[in-house]
């Protein structure tokens, strides 16, 4: 019998490792310049945490069950267990909190396609504490510099405001507003052309649906819907904001107000990272703000504003994997200790254990026996180790570097 993963799971070799530890590294270094500290939260989390606020789908969510018939979860995200956990276990925090992550989810394969990949690594930050104008700022920028950070070209970034789509749903009547949010959110044109709506509605439909391109010229469009005091504010903060990316020179952004994510707890902006190296435009992470979502897990129900954005590690991988930016062999040891002879081994050990503590880090294997030189020596050359220490009784060695 061959023993094989579980459907949609997978096993990660040295070199996968290596190479993912490349890209999570550099993010790492990125969230430390800008201030963030890790967090580390549950993989179980309770079902009802994950499913507060409708913020997560049940059939996203992989279920278990334990003894006292508690029903839990496998995370699918990580932003309802971080909002959980700093309500409940950071009571006396002061705020603005900067936090970012870097873990597995996991997501139930519930369309039924065989062995679809059901585990998935993110890494990701989330700004609690603080809203308005800087706070979303600085994790748009904060994006382009993790993407800069991994030499990341041929990138964009998708901005839209969902509590301005929300109110703009609002003009439309409750029973066809969730048909329209859903035309709007798969571009579907015909859906917009067939629902029971008056000329002025549908108009007002086609509209939103394009909404998308040069900041100015969205800007300029949506305020041709009437808009009232409120949805007016809304839009010249996005207007503020836009400004503000684009005062970078460089900042590639596209502005869609028709941009609707499949998790609800999002009450501002709301962003999809796209690379377009591809002939097929592919996501590479999404964040947005939730000023609401802290205030479900809160005693008193208190709001506390956020903003994050997660990044999709295997998708980074995908593009930088032409690259050859990534790790093309895992790292060589840089010596190979052997004892010359059983009376040796001690010796052999601390010698070892002398190279190891001698820099910041250095690889140092022990030869274990059971062959002789010429094979101790082919397989230092098939390992890539550039340096053998042959130790003797007293613990002298005689070093040989291979060529």
């Amino acid at each position: 019998m061959v023993y094989q993963p579980a459907a949609g799971a997978r096993d990660l070799l040295p070199l996968d490792v290596a190479q993912k530890r490349w890209i999570e590294d550099r993010l790492q270094q990125v969230f430390h310049r800008w201030g963030y500290h890790r967090i580390i939260t549950s993989t179980l989390e309770r079902m009802d945490t994950l499913m507060a606020g409708e913020a997560i789908q049940r059939q996203m969510v992989i279920q278990l069950q334990n003894a006292q018939d508690e029903e839990l979860g496998l995370r699918p995200e990580l932003t309802a267990s971080i909002a959980r956990t700093v309500v409940t276990r950071m009571a006396g925090a002061t705020y603005p909190q900067r936090l970012y992550y870097n873990a597995n989810v996991f997501r139930r394969n519930w369309e039924g396609k065989h062995n679809r990949q059901q585990e998935y690594y993110q890494a990701g930050v989330e700004l609690l504490g603080t809203g308005g104008l800087l706070a979303n700022a600085e994790v748009l920028l904060l994006v382009a510099d993790c993407l800069s950070a991994l030499g990341l070209r041929g990138w964009h970034l998708i901005l839209g405001e969902a509590g301005i789509t929300r109110s703009l749903l609002s003009a439309f009547p409750p029973h066809l507003q969730s048909k329209v949010r859903q035309a709007i959110a798969q571009l579907d044109r015909i859906a917009i052309d067939t629902l029971p709506l008056s000329d002025e509605l549908r108009d007002r439909a086609r509209i939103m649906l394009d909404l998308r391109g040069n900041s100015a010229d969205v800007l300029q469009q949506v305020s041709s819907l009437h808009l009232d005091p409120e949805q007016q504010a809304a839009v010249n903060n996005l207007k503020s904001l836009v400004e503000l990316l684009e005062s970078k020179g460089d900042f590639p952004l596209i502005l869609d107000l028709s941009l609707i994510q499949t998790i609800d707890y999002y009450t501002g902006i709301v962003f999809e990272v796209v690379s377009n190296t591809e002939a097929q435009a592919q996501v590479l992470g999404r964040g947005g703000r939730y000023d609401q979502l802290l205030g479900l897990y809160h005693p008193q129900g208190e709001n506390i504003p956020g903003i994050g954005f997660g990044l999709n590690i295997e998708d980074l991988y995908q593009i930088l994997s032409t690259t050859q930016q990534l790790p093309q062999a895992t790292p060589a040891s840089n010596w190979l200790v052997v004892p010359e002879t059983p009376s040796a081994d001690a010796a052999a050990f601390a010698y070892a254990q002398k190279l190891r503590d001698s820099t910041h880090l250095v690889r140092v294997e022990m030869d274990l026996g059971g062959r002789d030189a010429d094979a101790i020596r082919q397989y230092a050359r098939d390992r890539h180790i550039a340096q053998i220490a042959w130790i003797k009784f007293d613990g002298s060695p005689t070093i040989e570097t291979l060529p």
